[in-house]
């Protein structure tokens, strides 16, 4: 019987091993239908739209390049023969279907086999529950940091589907998320280490306690009163600054008023007294 590491979801590891179920974890690996199954799952990633033109797809060579004797040279029929440059390709590939078959029972027998050769090897670790509040790839990567597999291609397989999981893996080119019933054995051995939720192993949701939130620290908390004192000393200054402003205007145009009235007064009395008609 098999026994992984077990870990909380924070990525702490518990004192006792996860003991692994017989059913899966009996030990067997059988290398040749790993071959095969693995083999049908590259096969059928394929395309099959590779193609090259023979002779008769090739423009041109219509007519014999010379007459047929009394050049001295080798006979020819068309410049399009596959000897000559720019002629036809012989046996070239041509679209065909890639697709291979595979028996039900083998497909599950090279899963099975996937699972045991990583448990043997102790590259399968057990996590009581993956969870993300939102996508955030800093928090998968410290989850694996925990773990110890940094700079690893790691799989991560969670009970069903889980979003945010898979959301914050996308930005990681060597990690993988998806569901436990969904892996095959392409997957398991593509992966240097499995990282397995409990509840996908077990097919029963573990009960966690809420972990304690973590208070912010003291230097945090003074860093942030003094930003505040910061911006309130800075908001208070504008302030002041735009009240003076408007002081200095106001103080501008009352000697503006007083130099315009003692102008309107000069004129009124440089103006001469109308003179009275029929005088």
């Amino acid at each position: 019987m098999f026994e992984a590491p077990h870990y909380s979801p924070a990525g702490a590891k518990r004192a006792g091993a996860f003991m692994l179920p017989e059913p899966l974890f009996d030990g067997t690996v059988n290398e040749p239908v790993l071959h095969q199954t693995v083999k049908a799952y590259l096969n059928n990633q394929r395309q099959g739209t590779s193609a090259t033109k023979t002779r008769s797809f090739v423009s041109g060579g219509n007519q014999k390049p010379w007459k047929q004797k009394g050049t001295g040279r080798a006979r020819q029929g068309s410049i399009r023969a596959p000897h000559w440059r720019g002629g036809g390709i012989v046996f070239g590939p041509q679209p065909r279907d890639y697709h291979t078959e595979v028996p039900r029972k083998v497909k599950q027998l090279a899963r099975k086999s996937a699972f045991n050769a990583r448990a043997r090897e102790g590259r399968l670790h057990v996590v009581e529950k993956v969870t993300f509040a939102a996508p955030r790839t800093k928090q998968l990567i410290e989850l694996l940091g925990n773990l110890g597999l940094e700079g690893l291609k790691v799989l991560v397989l969670t009970n069903g589907a889980n979003r945010n999981a898979w959301l914050s893996s996308r930005n990681l080119q060597t990690v993988h998320v998806m569901p436990y019933a969904e892996v095959s054995a392409y997957d398991v051995i593509w992966s240097d280490a499995l990282v397995v939720e409990e509840g996908a192993i077990t097919g029963i949701e573990p009960d966690i306690a809420p972990e304690p939130e973590q208070r912010p620290s003291k230097a945090r908390a003074t860093a942030k009163a003094v930003k505040a004192e910061k911006a309130v000393a800075k908001a208070t200054k504008k302030s002041a600054k735009k009240s003076a402003k408007k002081s200095a205007k106001t103080v501008a145009r009352v000697p503006a008023t007083k130099k315009a009235a003692k102008k309107a007064a000069a004129k009124s009395a440089k103006k001469p007294a109308p003179k009275k008609k029929g005088k």
